[in-house]
């Protein structure tokens, strides 16, 4: 297996890294690394989360420091604060033999004048969101005239959360002469006209398709009806009174109002989203690191950035928007080598996503059972058992005989039964006893009616039938099969689909692009017969109104 030494990095920054836990390359860093030691190329990395990007283009991009010279030489653009922040810190840390090189985190929600006194220090790096840069350079308070490097770390997330425009008037103040360096999970076609635009003849390193998810990971589902996913999450934390990990919504309301649901059942949980201040993030994190919390429910913006060790289980409360959003979030649990598990609660519609996943990502997902409360309290009683083993006794001599006095005539036997009959009755389980799993079988006949999906592109975008069958078929892995009637008109479109498939559509078209229009697709208002019965329907009132009409005349 291949080392860091072998790649050529210099002494200073290969002492360190077996103290901070990097002992073997991972599959970008063997890759990227001894291409961008030579500092000469433009670069794109395609890689997940939790696969060693930040070491991958954090290594070399010290090596190209000159630390004699004390202004900005390399920008790395990222999306969020969090993500900023992790990545200044394994900068300190990659770089802790080499006091010459100074880096700074610019990002918003923190206060500007701690980050206006950093640059005075004059850094060589900076580590900054697009937003909080923008605002300085408007501010005349970083120039980006002397930056010789720039990469765009989860530039695939930049995009979702609205950057590219500023991406681009970013690129455009620092100079020609400079290489970029770009990582993404994704390739969308607004990433690769950046790349167009600003990169010459780059070098892409793409890790292999079977390697997008951790094979550590062991890929879940449960089928549960909406209105129980948040017991049915309870029961497996009850199941585990130890495990650690993140449980992932859609909407900040969603997330919040997930918490404090579990925080109202005894959880140790905290929120993670957007509406939170900067301080309040960074105590949910310390929070977390320190194990005060078990669990953080977030969504997939805020989670960007967390780096916590020891994670056993992601749970998709909603599932994700798209495949490379399920990939990041799965990539928080089974790191540095360990296992874990990333279970989705869904509804029996949600199930053909599920399998659309299971299928696009190669995960061999299996469906497993919410857990009975008698189960629950048979794992409970088990963990306290072995708790007895665990206790050493401390008692003194007189405490110790007068013990035995008390319980001398009782049998070992009865005493036992005593016991947990005291543990049964005191840790009874609370609220809903009834089994929470949905029996896929019995819904999918419900589920086959038909329905009609409304998109907003039609004739006037090119669309004809042909075209649009390729797109819902092609661009979302639903089966031809579940599409029934298509009727394009000039600036919109309605297709009859089976209701097992429309919330999966629905998920995968959402903001793509037909010929430059953006796609917002949704279930059609109109509740009436479809377009094809409709049609026959209104022919038929028509005849109806010719021979009242000729009834009329005739009278």
């Amino acid at each position: 297996m291949q080392s860091f030494q072998s790649l050529g990095l210099r002494e200073e920054i290969l002492r360190v890294l077996p103290e901070i836990g990097l002992h073997q390359p991972t599959a970008i860093q063997s890759q990227a690394i001894p291409q961008l030691l030579t500092g000469t190329i433009d670069l794109i990395g395609l890689a997940q989360t939790g696969t060693g990007k930040t070491a991958a283009f954090g290594l070399p991009l010290l090596e190209q420091i000159d630390q004699s010279q004390a202004h900005c030489q390399a920008l790395i653009l990222v999306p969020t604060r969090e993500l900023c922040l992790q990545i200044q810190n394994q900068l300190i840390a990659f770089s802790a033999q080499m006091p010459g090189v100074r880096s700074l985190p610019i990002y918003g929600g923190a206060p500007m004048n701690g980050q206006l006194h950093g640059l005075k220090q004059k850094p060589q790096i900076l580590v900054a969101t697009p937003g909080r840069l923008m605002d300085f350079m408007d501010r005349k308070k970083i120039k980006l005239d002397q930056v010789r490097y720039v990469v765009l770390d989860e530039a695939d997330e930049m995009l979702h959360m609205g950057f590219v425009d500023d991406i681009n008037t970013i690129l455009s103040q620092v100079p020609t002469e400079r290489h970029i360096w770009l990582f993404s999970a994704t390739m969308p076609p607004p990433i690769r006209q950046i790349v167009n635009q600003y990169m010459h003849e780059p070098v892409e390193i793409r890790i292999d398709e079977g390697q997008r998810t951790n094979q550590n990971i062991e890929h879940q589902y449960v089928v549960v009806q909406s209105k129980d996913k948040a017991d049915a999450l309870c029961r497996f934390m009850n199941l585990d009174p130890q495990m650690r990990g993140i449980v992932f919504c859609r909407t900040k309301a969603g997330t919040q109002e997930l918490a404090d649901y579990l925080i109202g059942q005894g959880f140790a949980v905290d929120s993670l989203h957007g509406d939170l201040t900067q301080n309040q993030r960074e105590h949910v994190m310390k929070h977390f690191r320190s194990e005060t919390t078990r669990m953080v429910v977030a969504t997939d913006v805020a989670a960007r950035g967390i780096d916590v060790q020891d994670l056993h289980y992601v749970f998709h409360y909603d599932l994700p928007d798209d495949a490379a959003y399920y990939t990041h979030r799965s990539g928080r649990t089974a790191r540095a080598g360990k296992s874990g598990i990333s279970l989705c609660l869904i509804t029996p519609r949600e199930l053909n996503r599920v399998k659309q996943l299971d299928r696009q990502l190669k995960l061999k997902m299996q469906k497993v059972q919410v857990p009975q409360n008698e189960t629950i309290q048979e794992k409970a009683l088990e963990n306290w058992a072995q708790s007895i083993w665990k206790e050493e006794p401390h008692l003194p001599a007189s405490v110790r005989d007068q013990a035995l006095g008390w319980f001398f005539t009782m049998s070992k036997e009865e005493m036992i039964e005593r016991l947990v009959s005291m543990y049964l009755r005191q840790h009874a389980p609370k609220g809903d006893h009834r089994d929470l799993n949905v029996d896929v079988a019995e819904t999918t006949g419900k589920s086959s009616r038909a329905t009609r999906l409304y998109l907003n592109a039609g004739k006037m975008d090119g669309l004809n039938k042909q075209s649009m069958l390729h797109l819902l078929t092609h661009q979302t892995g639903v089966s031809g099969k579940a599409i029934g009637h298509i009727e394009i008109r000039q600036k919109h479109s309605t297709i009859e689909v089976s209701s097992a498939d429309l919330d999966a559509l629905i998920i995968e078209l959402q903001g793509r692009s037909y010929n430059g229009r953006r796609l917002f697709p949704k279930e059609d208002s109109i509740k009436a017969q479809m377009p094809h019965q409709r049609k026959h329907i209104h022919k038929i009132k028509q005849q109806s109104g010719k021979k009242k009409r000729k009834s009329k005349s005739a009278k």
